[in-house]
């Protein structure tokens, strides 16, 4: 990544924020997002889990792993894209963010989302589509669904996606989990930009 890259890449992290006294408590870190900072492709999840907590990056553990089984069948990798989440600290024993928790981080994603201006949004779940969308959504019947919305004052392409965990606990979605992601990188228009050609996919960069 170029030095400019790297200030933008700082410019996006959180440093310190005390606004939820209950994910203060339950954090040992901010987990911010990763991934290049002019990427076309972001993917949003709900919030850092136990392992994502520990390690200071969104979606690792099984989750991520078969993340990254469904972007490299895409012809992707992780360092293709940025992957963030709704709220940047772990919620108590894992559960959803309140209300007031995704409207304390909402501007720091709002941020991120102005700075990428990204091709697409991949919504990772039932929050952050809620979030994202500001509407009810029946995450199971609508994945793989593209939507237009208003997010951080700009029309924004937003496919929406199951969890990867979903895929975990009922092997059924895997299928569609992955026809999914291989939809958002055509739709995102960096289908096999790891192979070297142009675009924004560095894979040695990162």
């Amino acid at each position: 990544m170029t030095e400019n890259g790297n200030a933008l890449d700082a410019d996006l992290r959180v440093p310190s924020c005390e606004r939820c006294p209950a994910l203060v408590a339950s954090r040992s870190q901010i987990v911010d997002g990763v991934g290049p900072t002019d990427a076309d492709l972001l993917f949003v999840g709900e919030g850092p889990g136990a392992n994502e907590d520990e390690r200071g990056e969104p979606f690792v553990g099984r989750s991520g792993d078969v993340l990254d089984d469904a972007l490299r069948d895409a012809g992707l990798a992780r360092a293709d894209v940025r992957i963030t989440n709704c709220v940047r600290c772990r919620p108590p024993d894992n559960r959803d963010p309140t209300t007031e928790e995704l409207a304390n981080c909402r501007g720091y994603l709002d941020a991120e989302i102005d700075r990428l201006d990204p091709e697409l949004i991949v919504t990772l779940g039932k929050v952050p589509s809620e979030h994202l969308l500001d509407r009810s959504v029946a995450i199971t019947s609508e994945s793989g669904t593209v939507v237009d919305a208003r997010i951080a004052d700009a029309s924004r392409r937003v496919l929406l996606s199951v969890h990867p965990a979903a895929t975990l606990y009922d092997r059924s979605q895997r299928d569609g989990f992955f026809e999914t992601i291989a939809r958002a990188s055509e739709l995102a228009g960096v289908h096999n930009r790891s192979d070297g050609g142009s675009g924004q996919s560095r894979l040695g960069e990162f």
